[in-house]
């Protein structure tokens, strides 16, 4: 029998639980696997690896994969504007599919017979992993200690404790999770309808308490540069905001949604510079796209985060709407001037040489340059012509 097991690692308390019971416990050969998507420091990864040794674990193996995490689902977030219900950046949900998927090929790679993850059975999670492994690796089995026994977080630390584990218990009261598009925060107050996250619970303080003024500036929807500092990588354009932004406490708020599993759920998160760079590029974009290139963009982008989030990512019909919203982006091209305050910001404006509200074309409520009084009289009356032949054929016909 294969009993090389493949474990999705973080190093918290649910992937610490399944690594002490697959390895001391069911005599698994377990490699614990940590897939980078921006939530850890090298020295992080180094303490995580330590932690996983110490568990029991044949072996450990990490997979950066935040330029991958980048380039095939957050620059297409970002053309897309998308937030789900107008809140959140898919910041889990987001880097799971990634993350999932380096998961089937390195197991894939080493021969592992089966995987685990420490997804519980009342979240998004367990779908993702489980949709993903099924549709790449399906001749390998799919372990599930926490979400099959349906444990608590009680019962997880009480059995780690029993085996003598040392890790910060107090702070794995909130399930905290770090990625390059964000931060999510649940546990306690989150479980409730009426209660806010506690000011200790958020992972960044507010430290800046001054305003600032920053520029962001796209070039075909991609941010390149923060101030005078151009980036290459858009991945360091990214942290770099959120070093800047971060400290003012901007982009936290609690977001409640429909899981896959048809449950509500509510999650807390910060997410400073995601939330800043969907709310610069759709300023820009209003002014240079044209109104029919902003509607279809908004349908398209608001089913391509929804079906995102379910799980769906290795749907084909992702690849066909990724290429629209990549089309649109041809002229998204210009400076946002931004102030930062502490808990918000503001757009102020921006400057494109493809924005198209041109004087030289005139300026909205004082004068026009394109037509005459005369040409918008029959204008309006051919624009609501319709409309007025619908009313006189059915006048006195409608009483109720």
């Amino acid at each position: 029998m294969n009993n090389k097991v493949v474990l999705a690692f973080s190093g918290g308390l649910d992937t610490t639980y399944c690594a002490v019971l697959l390895s001391k416990n069911e005599g698994c050969e377990v490699h614990a696997v940590t897939v980078n998507t921006g939530g850890f420091s090298d020295e992080e990864i180094k303490q995580i690896e330590e932690h996983a040794y110490r568990l029991g674990v044949k072996s450990f193996h990490c997979i950066d994969a935040r330029e991958r995490f980048y380039n095939d689902v957050i620059k297409y977030l970002i053309f897309g504007n998308v937030l789900k219900n107008n809140t959140y950046p898919l910041s889990v949900s987001a880097e799971r599919i990634i993350q999932a998927v380096a998961i089937a090929e390195y197991a894939k790679q080493i021969g592992a017979g089966s995987v685990a993850h420490g997804s519980t059975g009342a979240g998004n999670d367990q779908v993702r992993f489980d949709m993903v492994f099924n549709i790449l690796i399906p001749d390998v089995k799919i372990i599930t200690p926490i979400r099959d026994n349906k444990l608590s977080r009680e019962e997880e630390i009480n059995f780690l404790k029993e085996n003598n584990v040392l890790m910060d218990f107090e702070k794995a009261a909130y399930s905290i999770n770090k990625g390059l598009w964000g931060t999510s925060v649940g546990g306690k107050e989150t479980l409730t309808s009426n209660l806010p996250l506690p000011e200790s619970a958020w992972p960044t303080p507010l430290t800046k308490n001054d305003d600032e003024n920053i520029s962001l500036y796209f070039e075909k929807g991609e941010l390149k540069k923060i101030n005078d500092t151009n980036y290459q990588n858009p991945v360091d354009a990214i942290i770099a905001l959120q070093e800047i932004a971060a400290p003012f406490a901007i982009g936290r708020d609690i977001h409640i949604g429909d899981t896959v599993i048809g449950i509500k759920g509510r999650v807390g998160f910060e997410a400073a510079a995601p939330v800043i760079i969907i709310k610069s590029h759709h300023a820009l974009e209003k002014h240079t796209l044209t109104k029919w290139q902003l509607y279809w963009k908004d349908q398209l982008a608001a089913w391509y985060g929804n079906w995102l989030h379910e799980g769906q990512y290795l749907d084909p019909i992702m690849r066909d709407m990724e290429c629209f919203m990549e089309n649109t982006q041809k002229f998204v091209t210009g400076k946002v001037f931004i102030t930062l305050s502490p808990y918000r910001f503001l757009v102020t404006g921006i400057e494109s040489e493809h924005d198209l509200m041109s004087k030289k074309f005139g300026s909205y409520g004082e004068m026009n340059n394109s037509w005459s009084g005369e040409d918008v009289k029959g204008f309006a009356k051919i624009f609501g012509n319709q409309t007025a032949i619908y009313n006189m054929v059915n006048e006195g016909h409608d009483k109720n």
